[in-house]
């Protein structure tokens, strides 16, 4: 009878859950999200935006030590085991880029918004629109500069078990066709973005315009340079190559885009600090910045990034297990000019081949674009309120001329006697070196500032840092009107060079007569360590004029130059400094950049499962 009564009550209950709608059968599951509820909720959508920023690509950039060191600002001087990157030439994969696993997302979550977000508010639904559509268009321009022409799919490729996959197999587009499409995609999506007004970390119709501004200007010099190239690099279907005809427009919907940005009162030169040096410095270091446009975020404790902890001077670490992996060129160093219009070649020796001597390292450096200041650590600059310890070695006068010393230890002390024959003690090398043929040390004689965070525990393991990645900046804007201006002849285009160079302690209207040279190198200086040099030399056609593989070539060697503090009693030269260059022993090999490498190879794989996709040309 116990039992009757126990099989009677589960039946009952059971039936009074199934009466009450199902309930006790049919509970929404607690570890899955629904479409319904992905798709209507801003918290979720917000998410899945924050991974596909996330995957913005990059190739020097978002504080990637190495691969600022495989060009001709800096070399590797981190640990032994990528002393490849100062030995390598570019291989014909090198850059490439073929994420059609992100647009493929985009383009679900796309037609997901458009089937499931039906309780979004329309504005906000528009919105969230717009950002993966402008992601979209910034893997596109990702994926022509450095491929040509690829297939431009906006819709899922749904396979339909047939048997036949020819359907999927989608042709490259020409390039200027991709590069259309990146500036038309920014047309239709501009003024919804406009609800991101405030935001520096999401795209808004500012962030748009930028990114039609750069685009739009790799778009017409790829289509004025490749053409005035001896053979111009080219595909039949024009996967490859831009015609000549085109550069014009390109240039023109480049500068409207930055004279927008320009116009805009929310966006402006950072300017904040009165010692031009530190000015720049602090720019890419404060996070209230009117000049950053769009930038990758860091936060300490959440998502800290390590470039500081990787790259700040040697005797300054924290609990580090290495530094100082990226030690800046001579050639770099010598493109900033000095503030009297003069070319940045250092002043090292005399007419006569004699040693210049300053009563100071930092006297060398005197009176040059400030900008150096603010990228680059040199003999005798300030880091965090103290002077950096960098010495090379002694100069010993024998013999008639001075023979230069080096210690192997840092931080250690050479002997001489002085005129009394009382044993007297210097720095022989200093605590920051540099040291030939070390590891986590300058090689150079150089270490990089800017990006390196001066906050407390920046370079610390368990802390690190959290100062920005700009995607895209006020700088940059400057330049690229200057440079669509200037090929369209605007008589104008000077006064954009001009403001810039004032911020970095340059005479108001320094320049008067604006060159193709002038706006290269001001872009050199200006966007040094943003990822910016590598596709600039690419689409003026210039790179394998630049890294030609020569080991004369200041540009494809990258070379150091070092201090040496004068042992002399009883001479006025003593105490005083020279200096001398080197060609670090770890940098093997001179940058070799091959016609093959303008664009890079396609996988193989990638062929193999798409026999409708053009070759590059040279592979």
């Amino acid at each position: 009878m116990k039992y009757i009564y126990i099989t009677i009550a589960l039946m009952t209950l059971l039936f009074t859950a199934g009466c009450k709608h199902d309930e006790w059968l049919h509970r929404d599951p607690k570890d899955i999200i629904t479409d319904e509820q992905l798709w209507n909720d801003p918290v979720l959508l917000t998410s899945l935006l924050a991974n596909y920023y996330d995957r913005l690509p990059q190739l020097h950039g978002v504080f990637n030590t190495g691969g600022m060191s495989e060009i001709d600002d800096a070399m590797w001087s981190g640990h032994r085991d990528q002393n490849w990157r100062n030995d390598f030439q570019y291989g014909d994969d090198y850059g490439r880029y073929w994420d059609y696993e992100l647009i493929r997302d985009i383009n679900l979550s796309l037609d997901n918004m458009d089937k499931y977000s039906v309780n979004l508010e329309p504005e906000q639904k528009q919105l969230f629109i717009a950002e993966m559509r402008f992601i979209r268009a910034f893997v596109y321009f990702e994926l022509v500069k450095r491929m040509g022409g690829v297939p431009i799919v906006t819709e899922q490729l749904i396979y339909d078990f047939g048997g036949d996959p020819t359907y999927l197999q989608i042709p490259r587009s020409k390039e200027h066709e991709v590069y259309d499409f990146v500036y038309q995609e920014l047309e239709e999506v501009k003024d919804a973005l406009s609800l991101n007004e405030k935001s520096r970390t999401r795209a808004n119709t500012v962030t748009a315009l930028a990114l039609q501004s750069r685009a739009m200007l790799y778009a017409a010099s790829i289509a004025k340079y490749n053409a005035q190239m001896s053979a111009p690099i080219s595909t039949p279907g024009g996967e490859v190559g831009i015609p000549a005809s085109m550069a014009n427009d390109y240039y023109t919907k480049s500068l409207n885009a930055s004279k927008e940005i320009l116009s805009n009162p929310d966006y402006s030169l950072y300017n904040a600090n009165s010692d031009k040096g530190a000015n720049f410095y602090d720019m890419l270091n404060s996070k209230s910045t009117t000049e950053v446009i769009f930038a990758k975020d860091f936060k300490v404790g959440v998502k800290p990034h390590r470039f500081t902890y990787d790259n700040i001077v040697k005797s300054f670490t924290e609990d580090n297990e290495s530094s100082s992996t990226l030690t800046p060129s001579l050639s770099f160093v010598e493109s900033f000019e000095y503030l009297d219009g003069s070319k940045g070649a250092l002043r090292i020796k005399d007419g006569s081949g004699n040693y210049i001597r300053y009563e100071h390292p930092s006297d060398l450096f005197a009176d040059k674009d400030a900008r150096l200041t603010g990228t680059v650590v040199y003999p005798g600059s300030i880091f965090r309120g103290r002077e950096v310890s960098m010495q090379a070695g002694v100069a010993v006068w024998e013999n008639g001329s001075y023979q230069l010393r080096t210690s192997a230890v840092l931080g250690s002390q050479y002997e001489y006697k002085d005129q009394s024959g009382v044993t007297q003690r210097i720095l022989w090398t200093g605590f920051d070196g540099p040291l030939d043929n070390a590891q986590d040390v300058s090689n150079t004689g150089f270490y990089i500032r800017k990006f390196v965070s001066d906050a407390p525990g920046a370079s610390a393991r368990g802390i690190s840092a959290e100062n920005w990645w700009p995607w895209f900046r006020m700088g940059e804007i400057y330049l690229n009107a200057a440079e669509a201006a200037f090929e369209l002849g605007e008589a104008g285009a000077v006064n954009y060079i001009n403001t810039l160079r004032e911020r970095a302690g340059f005479a108001a209207n320094s320049i008067t007569t604006l060159t193709t040279d002038i706006i290269r190198n001001e872009r050199r200086v200006e966007l040094a360590f943003e990822d910016h040099r590598f596709f600039d030399l690419k689409r003026w056609r210039i790179a394998h004029q630049i890294w030609n593989g020569a080991e004369s070539s200041t540009n494809a060697v990258v070379r150091g130059l070092y201090s040496y503090h004068i042992v002399r009693p009883g001479h006025p030269d003593h105490g005083k400094y020279i200096f001398e260059t080197i060609r670090p022993t770890r940098f093997r090999r001179a940058r070799l950049f091959r016609m093959a490498n303008y664009y890079s190879s396609i996988d193989q794989n990638v062929l193999n499962n798409n026999p409708k996709l053009v070759r590059n040309p040279f592979h």
